[in-house]
C-alpha cells in the first residue's frame, strides 16, 4: 500500500517540481570531496529535465529483465560526457539531445514500448553521454578530488533516484488495472516535460 501511494504521487511530484538552477553550491566550483560531492549529490534533484530522465529511466528498468543494466548504461555515458567537458571538448546539440532524451524515455513507458537489451543500453548511453556533458559544466577547472567526488555523487543519487522508481513501478504493476496504470502515467508526465524542454530548445536553436 505505502509504495502504492507514493507511485500514484509520482506524476505530480515530478509536474510539481520546481525547475530550479542546474548548479548546485550557487555556481560556485566545488573545492573540496565534499563540496564536488554534495554537488553531484544535488545536481540531477535540482534541474527538473535531468530529474525527469532519471525518473523515465528507473521505469523504463522496471520493464526490463536487468533492472540495474538501464541506470548503469546511462550512468557509464554520463561520467564520460562529464569527463569530456571537463577536457574541454564540446559535444553538439547538448539542451535539444537532453530534453529528446526525456521525452523518448517517456513515450516508451507511456506507450509500452520496450527495446532489445543492447538497444537499450546504447540508448540509455547515449543519453547520459548528453546529460553527463551539461553535468561537467559545473566542475570545469576544479581539481581531480572534487571531480572524482562530484561523479560519486552523481552517480549515487541516480542510481537511488532509478531503482526506486524501477522496484516502485514492479511491486504495483501486476496489482489492480487502476494502479498498473500510474506507471504509464508517470511516463506521460515525463514525455509531456521533455516535450516542453525540447520546444525550448528548437526555439532557442531557431531564434537565437
Amino acid at each position: 500500500m505505502p509504495s502504492r501511494i507514493v507511485l500514484a504521487g509520482l506524476p505530480f511530484l515530478l509536474a510539481g517540481a520546481p525547475a530550479l538552477a542546474h548548479h548546485p553550491m550557487d555556481g560556485a566550483m566545488p573545492e573540496t570531496f565534499m563540496h564536488g560531492l554534495l554537488s553531484g549529490i544535488g545536481h540531477p534533484v535540482i534541474g527538473l529535465d535531468h530529474f525527469a530522465f532519471v525518473v523515465a529511466l528507473g521505469l523504463a528498468a522496471a520493464f526490463m529483465r536487468n533492472v540495474w543494466a538501464p541506470p548503469l548504461a546511462a550512468i557509464v555515458g554520463m561520467a564520460a560526457g562529464c569527463l569530456l567537458t571537463v577536457g574541454s571538448v564540446a559535444l553538439p546539440m547538448v539542451e535539444p539531445v537532453i530534453a529528446l532524451s526525456v521525452l523518448l524515455l517517456g513515450g516508451m513507458v507511456l506507450f509500452g514500448r520496450g527495446l532489445p537489451a543492447p538497444a537499450a543500453a546504447l540508448l540509455f548511453a547515449f543519453a547520459g553521454l548528453f546529460h553527463g556533458a551539461a553535468y561537467g559544466e559545473a566542475v570545469i577547472g576544479a581539481e581531480p578530488t572534487p571531480i572524482l567526488a562530484y561523479l560519486t555523487g552523481l552517480a549515487a543519487v541516480q542510481m537511488a533516484i532509478a531503482l526506486s522508481a524501477a522496484f516502485l513501478v514492479r511491486g504495483v504493476w501486476k496489482a489492480a488495472s487502476a494502479a498498473a496504470l500510474q506507471p504509464r502515467l508517470a511516463g506521460a508526465v515525463c514525455a509531456g516535460i521533455g516535450l516542453a524542454f525540447t520546444i525550448e530548445a528548437l526555439e532557442g536553436a531557431i531564434f537565437v
